[in-house]
């Protein structure tokens, strides 16, 4: 498997005084580097060493998230007095219960 579908993200590390390369399929990998460019090279070996020691004991890596197919739909399980209350939200706004919950997630 490539590892160039994977979700890879740089950031600053206040901590470590450093760019930090991070990959979201592989929240426990990290590679610390000056360069944002350096952090990014470097996260993307170690997932693709990790990738290949993986499929040389016989375990599957996770699958990229770009290529999931998302539904749009989830299911979410909130206390009854929140459900009460944004029902009453929607009613009041004239809008369904559904489009208020994508309005607040997306907001």
């Amino acid at each position: 498997m490539s590892v160039d579908h994977y979700t890879y993200r740089v950031t600053w590390s206040p901590e470590d005084d450093e760019h930090v390369g991070l990959c979201a399929e592989f929240p426990s990998l990290s590679w610390l580097a000056r360069t944002p460019a350096a952090a990014l090279k470097g996260i993307r070996q170690v997932v693709a060493d990790a990738v290949a020691d993986m499929a040389a004991s016989g375990e599957a890596s996770p699958a990229p998230l770009a290529d999931k197919h998302y539904s749009g739909q989830f299911r979410v399980r909130i206390p009854p007095d929140v459900h009460r209350a944004l029902a009453l939200q929607a009613a009041e706004q004239g809008i369904s219960l559904n489009r208020l919950a994508s309005a607040k997630l997306a907001g």
